[in-house]
């Protein structure tokens, strides 16, 4: 079936890389989704309303916070592909971010209104009177979601979209709650056992733990948060394809939405080539890099010694020095200048983002292991953070 929808409404299925193509995918998946669960909203509710089931009713509802979901993120995606304007020259692709934002709160809102009225069904409980209609549909539903997980996982595969690969997990949850519902049901007309209140509690629940888990999602990509370490190892390599660039340190990349990131860096370069021919090299780096991963490419390059064994000798000397402090330091951009009395070793310090200690004081604990060490050498040191 997923694979008739994407063949019937999908031009050029295969080419992801494409706005259109992308476009298309979410606006056939959205589609669909909007119409399973509005349609799996109606016939539970009122089959839920007939037979008196308050773990029905919230399930309904449950399913149509889902419709509204798939609703608010269309918009979403619209809105975050307009082009960029003299308000917003990095375009319009958080705007996804924030329509998600809002849909978590309905859910939420949704999760805690149904809590409210599943704790009144066990305050002043009645039986609820099901029928073998009613359980059916709960089946039908069931094989649904169960069909939309698969279908949701795919194309959040197809498109590298994290959005429908969360609405897929949110799927297979809502087969779980369905199933309880289920139990529920059959439950409560074989056993004449109350416990439709206490199941439309645990469904409520679980709407306000996923509502909760994705808008804490929405606000770390909103506040902005480090690329994956995949990513970073994918630059690192194709970085790498490039003989003239012997190091890359101080990688930053910055999300603005789906399509829409930028990538800075430091690549560090022998410091006795042409500066021209190591300007062109960068040049074309940042052109290459935009080709390969669609984002808006910043290299700044760092002239560094190499050949040189008393420098790569010193080099060793203060990240071995560096390391005796924390195993966690590291060290780049580093350079050795000769005075009448001292040497300086001059460098940038890493430290991790969850270091115990404060940065200047870790710096001098490095410089003061290297004076400890090498009496006559002198080190300068700029602290930093890792963006990843």
């Amino acid at each position: 079936m997923t694979d008739l929808l994407i063949k019937i409404f999908i031009r050029n299925k295969d080419d992801v890389d494409s706005q259109d193509v992308r476009s298309a995918y979410v606006t056939t998946a959205s589609v669909t989704g909007i119409l399973m669960n509005v349609f799996l909203f109606l016939i539970k509710l009122s089959f839920g309303i007939v037979a008196n089931s308050v773990a029905m009713i919230a399930d309904a509802f449950n399913n149509i916070t889902d419709a509204g979901s798939s609703v608010v993120s269309f918009i979403g995606f619209k809105l975050s592909i307009k082009h960029v304007d003299k308000k917003h020259p990095f375009g319009h692709g958080r705007m996804e971010y924030i329509t998600g934002f809002i849909v978590d709160m309905l859910i939420i809102l949704v999760g805690f209104e149904l809590f409210k009225g599943s704790v009144e069904k066990i305050i002043t409980p009645t039986l609820p009177d099901a029928d073998w209609f009613t359980v059916a549909v709960l089946a039908l539903s069931i094989v649904i979601k169960l069909w939309l997980f698969f279908f949701y996982r795919k194309i959040g595969k197809k498109i590298n979209s994290s959005s429908f690969k969360s609405t897929s997990v949110d799927s297979i949850t809502d087969c779980a709650a369905t199933a309880l519902v289920l139990v529920s049901v059959i439950v409560s007309k074989y056993f004449d056992l109350l416990i439709d209140g206490y199941v439309g509690i645990f469904v409520s629940i679980l709407i306000l733990i996923a509502g909760i888990r994705s808008a804490k999602e929405t606000i770390d990509l909103l506040l902005g948060m480090p690329p994956t370490s995949e990513y970073i190892k994918e630059i690192v390599e194709f970085v790498k394809k490039y003989p003239e660039i012997v190091g890359v340190h101080d990688i930053m990349v910055h999300d603005y939405g789906v399509g829409r990131k930028i990538i800075s860096f430091h690549a560090e370069i022998p410091s006795d080539l042409n500066i021209n021919y190591a300007h062109e090299v960068v040049d074309k780096l940042e052109r290459d890099m935009n080709d390969r991963f669609g984002a808006i490419v910043t290299v700044h390059f760092d002239p560094i010694s190499v050949n040189d064994e008393q420098v790569d000798r010193m080099k060793t000397f203060a990240a071995e020095c560096a390391k005796e402090v924390d195993p966690r330091f590291s060290i780049h951009d580093f350079r050795m200048t000769k005075g009448e009395k001292y040497t300086n070793l001059i460098f940038d310090l890493v430290i991790p983002v969850d270091y115990n200690g404060d940065d200047d004081h870790a710096a001098q604990l490095v410089a003061d292991k290297i004076k400890e060490k090498e009496p006559d050498c002198f080190a300068v040191i700029k602290s930093e953070h890792p963006y990843f």
